[in-house]
């Protein structure tokens, strides 16, 4: 895995053990995870992440520490697409 990608895979990680996040956030940054290791063009892969990331950032219920991590996580893996 590139370098920047594993430092975007540990934040996801990060979030995916913070307690303090509902349940479909952890949820939603393991699936990122998930579609960061699959096979195939990384640029798919990143853009799958980044769907699955923006359909949790639009829940209501998250908290706003929550919604930022997840847009900051979002902008990098966007800077990642070759």
């Amino acid at each position: 895995m590139e370098g920047k990608i594993k430092q975007i895979y540990d934040d996801l990680d990060n979030l995916h053990k913070d307690s303090s996040m509902p349940r479909s956030v952890r949820r939603g940054a393991e699936e990122a995870k998930q579609e960061l290791l699959k096979e195939g063009d990384q640029d798919v892969r990143i853009a799958s992440a980044i769907s699955t990331l923006d359909e949790i950032a639009s829940n209501p219920n998250i908290p706003s520490h929550g919604r930022i991590s997840l847009w900051n996580i979002m902008s990098r893996l966007e800077s990642a697409i070759s």
